[in-house]
């Protein structure tokens, strides 16, 4: 059969014969001012996989598919034909036409079916809505790349996730999460700000996470992307984090949980009456907890587990992801967070022992552990010398080995650096100590554990993420409005939002913290023709970093003389007058001598004075999603190869590096690096700046190596090196395989701090 014999099935159920001019009308529209691209050859792709009865959507999908096969680096404009078909064939899907219907129109339609949120019409006039109608700019759909728009249906555009139908595109997305942020603002001040934020948003200069870009505008209000949630040693507070584990991964956040306060196996429960099974049958129901929702189909449910290098437990547990032993001693379907502070890498390093206590046999020493340095050292010294108390001592060199072994094996194994995470912290350890983070590494914010669901004294720590794409700025001047933009915005939307347990809304109410991060750092370097490897960018980072913070800072002081200040404003350093740039690790120094350019001084005295509305406000998250819906290299990271290939829930998805037309040989692709040494230089100085964390990797490719074994001394030279550059904590440690370079895995082990 010939395709002009081929009958197609049109949305209505009739059939007629395939119109290929119309098709050939369509691909030549979307080819228009694209380089190296071949119409014919899209076609030819398209004819082959044509068959007899064939619908009109399957035809759209196939065109799609066979332009997005022909993505490469000799062609990467295809990334962008494929775009445009595709987005041609999303708004024939949700609204039979190509022209999208009015802000008005589309709006009464989704209120009366329940999928947008009834307020929105109530808080908006007919007149201020069709005001907003003329300032979406549909056209910008057309600048999404093909991985994007993929993404964008799989998890962000509101649809029916059963049958599958779309309700929207996303340029309305754009547009409605700023007036669902901005409506509570003054009527004479809330639409300039709603078209900033939307341009901010749609021309990618803010990369929005995925539970606000699919969430906002719905019903369901729970938009914080990560979740801290610490257990205490009792059944009642086990519980009480297993409820609370489930409420929250069925609303898309990605979980961290303290272990750290369980005492170890045998130990006396009740006075002797009972043995103490341990930790893992508890981490086994957190590890049902987790995996017992789906995240409304956007994502699988995922968690990191925490717990100190000290525990008595601690050999058991860095194996729980082991891919050896048996399920009764495993828990692989989660992630481990070991914590580690100065006195253990200096046993290592001295060659001495580590001493394994159960937290429940040591009084004081599992919260000096992050409160106080001195006192943690002082109570450990009198600990490890009293024969009366349960302990193990084991050779720190060779726990440590082990620890870098099982993350290398899993890359799953992540490190806190538990004293800098409260040394330097914005808030005050005294007060509000940082017990752990988060699922990605890079949230360090106070909890206390909950001995019931509804404990008044329970504290979940919740952060709302964004982040600058630093590729599309112009220059660093831009960051004073978009720091002004997103602090807004992400600050209503923390009382915009609903809370499933009480603990986490009054966290959220009394410390309101943000972490605002970046994506697109390796586009930014290429175009400033500098390089991860040799310390060349090192200036440059510590300028843009010092921006990012002084900017955010201020527009936080600024909310504050509007708003007022948060209430447990009291419990942050800042109230003392101390900022992050007080208390880095000095020996950073030595790598970066770039001089401060902003007015730090005025700025103190002004939060002294005023307060800040948010109690943080940096956190570099990975971007994984995001950076996709920006066209941007993943969070920090560099990338794997100019076309990375991102191995998704809707299919493998090609993305060509931004910028690779002129700063192809600009870019410092991650198995050209040589070694971590400049990279984890970079993370120390971005940490100077950012007040939480950092998700960072470090990258080891066996092929440099002799045997092709990368040492496990080096890996452990990487941990003291991160720890002298005053890194909060480590992510990934991605080893290279062999694969294809470029192929990457999608999701934060599923988890939504992937932004």
């Amino acid at each position: 059969m010939t395709n002009q014999n081929i009958q197609v099935t049109k949305r209505n159920g009739t059939t007629e014969a395939i119109d290929l001019e119309k098709i050939h009308r369509v691909i030549t529209w979307a080819a228009e001012g694209l380089e190296n691209v071949s119409v014919s050859e899209v076609e030819l792709r398209s004819h082959i996989q044509f068959y007899d009865g064939i619908t009109t959507s399957d035809i759209h999908e196939t065109i799609v598919k066979s332009a997005a096969d022909l993505i490469s680096e000799n062609a990467p404009d295809y990334q962008h034909l494929a775009a445009r078909l595709a987005i041609f064939h999303l708004r024939k899907k949700a609204f039979d036409r190509f022209t999208p219907p009015t802000l008005f129109e589309h709006l009464n339609k989704m209120v009366r079916t329940r999928l947008y949120d009834a307020q929105v019409l109530e808080d908006y006039s007919k007149q201020e809505i069709d005001e907003l109608d003329t300032y979406i700019k549909h056209d910008r759909d057309m600048s999404f790349s093909y991985a994007a728009v993929k993404q964008l249906e799989g998890k962000y555009l509101v649809q029916n996730r059963v049958t599958g139908k779309i309700y929207e595109s996303p340029q309305f997305i754009y547009m409605l999460v700023p007036m669902c942020l901005f409506a509570h603002y003054p009527e004479e001040t809330r639409l300039q700000y709603i078209k900033d934020f939307y341009d901010a948003a749609s021309l990618f200069k803010l990369s929005l996470p995925t539970p606000i870009m699919s969430g906002v505008r719905t019903p369901t209000r729970q938009f914080s992307s990560c979740v801290l949630i610490e257990c205490g040693d009792s059944l009642d507070s086990i519980n009480a984090t297993s409820s609370s584990i489930v409420k929250y991964v069925s609303q898309r956040a990605g979980i961290g949980v303290n272990v750290g306060r369980i005492r170890a196996l045998g130990s006396e429960i009740r006075g002797g009456e009972a043995y103490h099974t341990g930790m893992i049958p508890f981490i086994k129901h957190f590890q049902t907890a987790v995996k017992s929702c789906s995240q409304g189909g956007v994502r699988g449910g995922a968690a990191t587990l925490f717990f100190p290098i000290w525990h008595l437990e601690v050999e058991s547990l860095i194996v729980l992801k082991n891919n050896r032993g048996v399920e009764e001693n495993r828990a692989r379907h989660l992630d481990y967070g070991v914590q580690i502070n100065r006195l253990m890498y200096q046993r290592m390093i001295e060659g001495g022992e580590i001493a394994l206590f159960s937290p429940s046999d040591v009084p004081g020493l599992y919260d000096a552990f992050f409160e106080d340095q001195e006192e943690f050292e002082r109570l450990y010294k009198i600990y490890e010398a009293d024969e009366s108390i349960r302990k193990k001592k084991v050779k720190a060199l060779e726990l440590f080995t082990q620890i870098a072994q099982e993350r290398a094996q899993t890359g799953r194994i992540y490190i806190q650096n538990v004293d800098h995470c409260n040394t330097h912290s914005p808030f005050d350890p005294k007060q509000a100590p940082v017990h752990q983070s988060n699922l990605c590494l890079e949230i360090a914010l106070p909890t206390k554990s909950l001995e019931s669901v509804e404990d008044p004294n329970g504290e979940i720590a919740l952060c709302t993420l964004s982040a600058f794409n630093l590729g599309a700025l112009e220059n660093l001047d831009e960051l004073a409005q978009l720091s002004d933009l997103i602090v807004r915005a992400l600050d209503s939307l923390l009382d915009y939002q609903d809370y499933p347990v009480e603990a986490a809304r009054r966290a959220s109410m009394g410390r309101r913290t943000l972490g605002i991060g970046v994506t697109n750092l390796a586009y930014y370097l290429a175009k400033n023709k500098t390089k991860y490897s040799d310390g060349s960018a090192n200036g440059l980072i510590h300028r843009t970093f010092e921006a990012i913070q002084y900017n955010l800072l201020k527009a936080s002081n600024n909310l504050a003389k509007e708003q007022g200040k948060c209430e447990l404003f009291n419990e942050t350093t800042y109230a003392q007058g101390i900022l992050p740039i007080d208390t880095y690790k000095k020996d950073l120094n030595e790598v970066c001598d770039e001089p401060l350019h902003l007015d730090w001084e005025t700025l103190r005295t002004e939060i002294q004075e005023h307060g800040l509305r948010n109690s943080t406000l940096t956190a570099l998250m990975p971007c994984e999603t995001s950076s996709q819906i920006t066209n941007s290299t993943n969070g920090i990271e560099p990338p794997r190869g100019y076309v990375s290939v991102k191995a998704s829930k809707d299919g493998i998805l090609k993305q060509v590096v931004p910028g690779f037309k002129e700063h192809r040989n600009d870019y410092e692709l991650l198995w050209h690096i040589p070694n971590n040494r400049g990279y984890l230089q970079l993370v120390g100085i971005m940490q100077k700046f950012v007040d939480q964390a950092i998700s960072a990797n470090t990258n080891y490719d066996p092929a440099k190596f002799d045997e092709d074994k990368v040492p496990i001394k080096l890996v452990l030279q990487d941990l003291l090196l991160a720890y002298k550059m005053g890194l909060k904590t480590l992510y990934y440690h991605n080893t290279r395989d062999g694969a294809d370079d470029s192929q990457e895995d999608d999701g934060c082990a599923g988890g939504a701090c992937k932004l």
